[in-house]
């Protein structure tokens, strides 16, 4: 419409003052065509002629197109029921909300709108209040008491078969502490702490973090990504902020963090602010800002310590980092009995197989006995007499399955060579017998 529609309308209402239609009409009009000042004293005549059934929600956008967002949620908040279903007013709402820093209502309110219209999309409200993920809801500590994460360890380090030095590690930095509290507290030392697991995938980082929890009899609470991440903006620092809460709460608690690269990953890669903001959170709760961590025994493993924030590696934080290496010889032994109890076997030479099974991780072992089992099961098909699994077959199924830690060695190896300035990923060299 163009300025002598409007004017044409203006002299219409002349004629008829009282004609609501008429005068709404005129108001939306100027609205659109951002003579805001006019479109507003359009709208305030509406509302005074029809005592306030009409009008309000142009006003409302009018405040809004004059960046009055305070102005505009007044009146909108007055236009807003509980059971509104007026998507526009509502995006409105959310809109002026988010623009005057009222977060967690613009939030409240757009989940409000996607109830209402589930397939409803936004690109301003999605871009800002939105993440990746999937969850929607706050851990609160009843619900984290009943998820599968927090968990009563039932092993300990006597089912870890070698790992002799990095279970010495873990003794000095957690164990001991909480065995000998007295003497930890005359030299001012808390009983508490974070240490870095990494190496490899596939290695028994997680079942080792179990089994220190079980070493000391104390709650295991076992979080990943997926368990912090939520689709909307603030509630995934909320989610960690309860985790940390709870453990607190229920100490001696070991609080293990799987693949925390994905929760820590350097803030020079984050693109997003909402990523910058989850890790500053993190730091938060490693330092016990908001909460003390005395009795709080944080475990992390990577497979990318590269990759994580090298502010995670300040003292008072993950200030130990252990490598975990693929089993010793001893370990793939045990690894092999434990998977093989139970099933028909002939007498096998395990020391024989387990040295064959150099760099092989304990996924790896286990995907040569899944191998050697098709493969008898196969035979045993014809008369449906279960053949007995012997050395030699293992053997055969080391040869059609290669170890997958090689791939991560070459990368490792790069690093430990190249990027080792602090002698962090000396660990590698010295299991790859590499001289620097």
């Amino acid at each position: 419409m163009d300025q002598k529609s409007v004017d044409n309308l203006k002299e219409a209402l002349q004629f008829s003052p009282e004609n609501i239609p008429l005068r709404l009409h005129l108001a939306n009009t100027l609205l659109a065509m951002e003579q805001l000042d006019e479109a507003q004293s359009e709208f305030e005549e509406v509302a005074k002629q029809t005592a306030g059934e009409s009008g309000r929600d142009g006003l409302a956008k009018v405040f809004f197109a004059k960046k009055q967002y305070s102005k505009s949620i007044v009146v909108l908040e007055e236009l807003i029921d509980h059971e509104s279903a007026d998507i526009e007013l509502l995006v409105i709402y959310t809109k002026a909300l988010l623009r005057d820093h009222s977060t967690d209502q613009a939030i409240d309110t757009y989940q409000r709108i996607l109830m209402l219209s589930p397939n409803f999309s936004d690109e301003e409200l999605d871009g800002q209040l939105r993440n990746n993920a999937s969850s929607e809801e706050i851990f609160d500590e009843d619900e984290l008491l009943e998820s599968p994460f927090f968990q009563n360890a039932d092993i300990s380090f006597d089912q870890v078969g070698g790992m002799d030095e990095v279970k010495k590690e873990i003794e000095m930095k957690i164990i001991h502490p909480l065995k000998h509290p007295d003497l930890y507290k005359a030299y001012g030392k808390k009983t508490g702490g974070g240490i870095l697991l990494y190496g490899p995938p596939g290695c028994g980082k997680t079942f080792l973090a179990k089994a220190t929890a079980g070493q000391v009899n104390s709650r295991f609470m076992s979080v990943g990504l997926n368990d912090i991440l939520d689709m909307w903006i603030g509630k995934s620092e909320q989610n960690l902020h309860s985790v940390f809460e709870v453990a607190r709460d229920h100490n001696p608690c070991v609080l293990f963090f799987d693949e925390i690269d994905a929760l820590g990953a350097s803030r020079s890669d984050m693109r997003q602010s909402s990523g910058r903001h989850l890790i500053n959170q993190f730091l938060q709760e490693l330092d016990g800002i908001d909460g003390d961590n005395d009795g709080v025994l944080i475990l992390g493993a990577t497979n990318t310590p590269w990759h994580l924030d090298t502010a995670f590696r300040r003292p008072g934080r993950f200030d130990r980092i252990i490598f975990v290496p693929p089993p010793d010889e001893s370990a793939r032994e045990a690894i092999l009995k434990l998977k093989l109890e139970g099933k028909p076997m002939e007498t096998i030479d395990f020391a024989q197989v387990a040295k064959k099974m150099k760099d092989y991780s304990g996924a790896d072992i286990e995907a040569v006995i899944d191998i050697t089992i098709e493969e008898k099961l196969a035979s045993s098909f014809e008369d449906g007499i279960p053949k007995p699994i012997g050395t030699k077959d293992l053997l055969n199924a080391c040869k059609k399955h290669k170890p997958t830690t090689q791939e991560w060695f070459t990368t490792a190896k790069n690093f430990a060579l190249y990027a080792n300035d602090s002698g962090l990923y000396d660990d590698i060299l010295t299991y790859m017998k590499i001289k620097k």
